[in-house]
């Protein structure tokens, strides 16, 4: 349904851990484990910790319960595992998205509030079109982005993200286009599949 994708960076997906010391005498884990997807259902995010949680209830033999909590860049989900007791038994995706909102100071937890247990996936960053697009190439694209500064709109998760600073940082190469954040996947998706923007990132 999409093709034509354009190297452009890099996503670390991980999985961050909040927990404070346990007594010698206690088991961990001894129950359920709440796992935080910061991201909505269906987009990469929301797999990885799928995959992962079940992957992890074998080793660890208790279950990994997944829950989705999207917004604000992935900032509402980790807001939801600072507010959780820190005793090991809430972890949440990171990803490089939410990593952005830390380097522009759009977030209000900065790296320090967390600790990272692991890294989970190294995944190379895309521009999709439609099949039909008239862009053929990268070179297409960008010609035109130069002719009609803005008027390409780029289905991005947010503002702040690693999406948007790719398309700030084209935009001061001369290649302007406007970031439309929409932070559920199956949405950004269909927004670039039904026209509503001209680029998937």
């Amino acid at each position: 349904m999409m093709k034509k994708g354009i190297r452009i960076g890099s996503i670390f997906l991980l999985i961050i851990f909040f927990v404070s010391s346990l007594t010698a005498q206690e088991k961990y884990p001894n129950r359920p484990i709440d796992f935080l997807c910061t991201w909505g259902v269906g987009g990469g995010a929301d797999q990885m910790a799928r995959t992962i949680g079940h992957l992890a209830e074998k080793i660890l033999g208790v279950a990994l319960p997944v829950s989705n909590i999207p917004g604000s860049s992935g900032n509402t989900g980790l807001a939801n595992l600072m507010a959780a007791k820190a005793d090991g038994y809430t972890v949440a995706t990171f990803i490089a998205d939410t990593l952005g909102t830390f380097a522009a100071g759009t977030s209000r937890y900065k790296l320090s509030d967390l600790a990272f247990i692991v890294r989970t996936q190294v995944a190379d960053s895309f521009l999709f079109v439609k099949t039909d697009s008239p862009y053929k190439n990268i070179q297409d694209l960008l010609k035109y982005t130069k002719e009609n500064p803005g008027k390409i709109r780029v289905a991005a998760t947010g503002f702040g993200t690693v999406d948007d600073i790719t398309v700030r940082y084209l935009a001061s190469k001369g290649y302007s286009m406007t970031t439309l954040p929409i932070p559920k996947p199956s949405e950004r998706y269909a927004s670039t599949l039904g026209g509503h923007s001209e680029v998937l990132y």
